[in-house]
């Protein structure tokens, strides 16, 4: 029987689901805590991307709009032992029971709250062999953002962002302090060695390119706050 790989530098989890919602939701909470996770709608997506490898945990909804998720978990019990976590409305104990004996891991019910699917998923990840870590090999989760610092790159809900050199530092210099205000020459010392470059006006101007770069790979509200007087700060 194959094996999923876990020794991926950055966990990876698979959910199928058909209710938006629900799927935003559970991506959202996953990517938050440094785990990368994709998202499919569609019971036969499920085993040819756990047959392509690198999928750690599956998130599988019981009543998919082309199969049932439970011969989903048969089927793939056929090939790998990938960790199965149901998501589901059906709470009856014999749709409990049956999820179990098909072979999944855990069987959570709707509502239900995204922290703790999270914290299952990685009980699922520790028990399999993964690790779920504030740092993932190069990447240091901070909310929506990533960060290598060692690559100096920064990546906003698994987007890599394309900044200089200034727009880096100054990015980095706030994520490493989320919800500090930093003020404009607390940045310049972090981010700038020539005094050539050094004046308010330049900061402005890269937070401004900056704010616009993050607007385009989807931020919205603004992370980056203005506090008058005093200097910048980001909510994470």
């Amino acid at each position: 029987m194959a094996r999923s790989i876990y020794a991926c530098a950055m966990p990876r989890v698979l959910i199928a689901e058909d209710e938006a919602a629900i799927a935003d939701a559970v991506l959202y909470a996953l990517r938050s805590e440094g785990i990368e996770a994709d998202h499919c709608l569609l019971a036969r997506e499920v085993a040819p991307r756990v047959r392509a490898g690198g999928v750690d945990v599956v998130v599988l909804d019981v009543g998919l709009p082309d199969a049932s998720g439970f011969d989903v978990c048969r089927e793939l019990r056929g090939f790998s032992d990938v960790p199965v976590i149901f998501l589901t409305a059906r709470n009856d104990e014999i749709d409990r029971v049956l999820g179990l004996e098909l072979g999944a891991d855990d069987y959570v019910t709707k509502p239900f709250s995204p922290r703790e699917l999270v914290a299952r998923v990685r009980a699922r990840l520790r028990r399999a062999g993964g690790t779920v870590k504030a740092v993932e090999g190069e990447w240091t989760a901070r909310g929506d953002f990533a960060i290598d610092r060692d690559g100096h790159r920064i990546r906003y809900r698994q987007q890599l962002l394309d900044l200089t050199r200034y727009e880096y530092a100054l990015l980095d210099a706030l994520l490493q302090r989320p919800g500090a205000i930093l003020s404009r020459a607390q940045l310049m010392d972090r981010g700038w060695d020539s005094d050539a470059d050094s004046a308010d006006r330049t900061v402005d101007t890269h937070v401004k390119t900056l704010r616009a770069k993050l607007r385009a790979a989807g931020a919205d509200p603004d992370p980056i706050r203005t506090h008058r007087g005093l200097g910048y700060a980001i909510e994470a």
